[in-house]
């Protein structure tokens, strides 16, 4: 008779799951740590002409401001830049005085940027973290707001411009979008997921005040969505042209306006308004340039804490 020791170890009897075969769908699809999916030829061929399609229309404008309208009306059309540039921007520049509409348009975008995300981010927190009577229908009355047309709102507003001195300046385009309802519901969003309510807490526990609170932990928290909607403002605002054109005079445009003026002739110079319009495209791609790197770690954390 043969005994067994306690400390003989019994030996596993359970069967090991069959181990999928190296061509198998399994094992051409699982992606370790550290690993990333490989495009096949189709992937390069879909970027490449997705690449293309976008960059097409700036190149567009660049051939057709560097030449003149003739050449532009042409049939085939010019398919490389002239050297009527410089010329043309020139002329685009006297005529629709856009030195004056690119400052204005900067001051206008840049003022509505800044308080969009200050005053976004303060009612974001407070409708995310924040308890106080009446939070949920008050934020449904935000989100009410968005199913508004804005061309409701132009006789009464314009009306409301004129009565307090306002017409024809700068500041009747800036203060009636300070603060917009989608960038409240956007911040608040966010910050729901991004901010965990015990930090707040221990902020507070540390003696720290509200406006403590908010300068040390909340906009750390909101940075990347605050980089993604302070694009999305900046892009609109400076591409607006339907109340500023309202609400301005020619003396003192945005650059849309201006831009609108160079096309308002009976027979407006193509090549002149191209020109134009490639002088108000380049300030949007230099934005993106300086910042590119923050908007798209901004997109990309929101879609990992998506």
């Amino acid at each position: 008779m043969t005994t067994t020791s306690p400390l003989t170890p019994v030996p596993d009897l359970t069967p090991a799951p069959d181990a999928p075969a190296p061509g198998g769908p399994r094992g051409r699809f699982k992606i370790g740590a550290g690993q990333q999916l490989k495009g096949g030829p189709f992937t390069y061929l879909a970027l490449v002409v997705v690449g293309l399609g976008s960059v097409f229309p700036l190149y567009w404008t660049l051939v057709a401001a560097s030449h003149d309208q003739q050449r532009v009306l042409d049939s085939p059309p010019p398919l490389v830049p002239g050297g009527k540039l410089w010329h043309n921007i020139q002329a685009a520049w006297e005529q629709a005085n856009l030195g004056k509409a690119i400052v204005n348009s900067v001051i206008v975008a840049g003022c509505i940027t800044v308080a969009t995300l200050f005053f976004c981010t303060l009612a974001g927190y407070a409708f995310a973290k924040m308890r106080f009577r009446g939070r949920g229908a008050l934020m449904t009355a935000v989100i009410a707001t968005l199913t508004i047309p804005p061309q409701l709102s132009v006789v009464p507003l314009f009306m409301l411009m004129s009565d307090i001195g306002w017409g024809g300046k700068l500041e009747s385009v800036i203060f009636p979008t300070l603060v917009g309802a989608f960038g409240v519901f956007f911040m608040r969003q966010y910050l729901l997921e991004a901010l965990p309510y015990e930090l707040v807490e221990a902020a507070k526990v540390d003696g720290a005040s509200n406006i403590r609170v908010v300068w040390s932990v909340v906009l750390p928290a909101a940075r990347p969505a605050m980089m993604v909607l302070g694009m999305l403002t900046f892009v609109q605002a400076w591409n607006d042209f339907f109340w500023p054109f309202l609400a301005l005079n020619q003396e003192n445009p945005t650059l849309q306006v201006a831009l609108g003026q160079l096309s308002a002739s009976y027979t407006p110079d193509q090549s002149i308004v191209m020109a134009g319009a490639l002088v108000s495209t380049l300030p949007l791609l230099l934005v993106f340039i300086v910042f590119g790197k923050q908007i798209v770690g901004g997109i990309m954390a929101g879609a990992v804490k998506g």
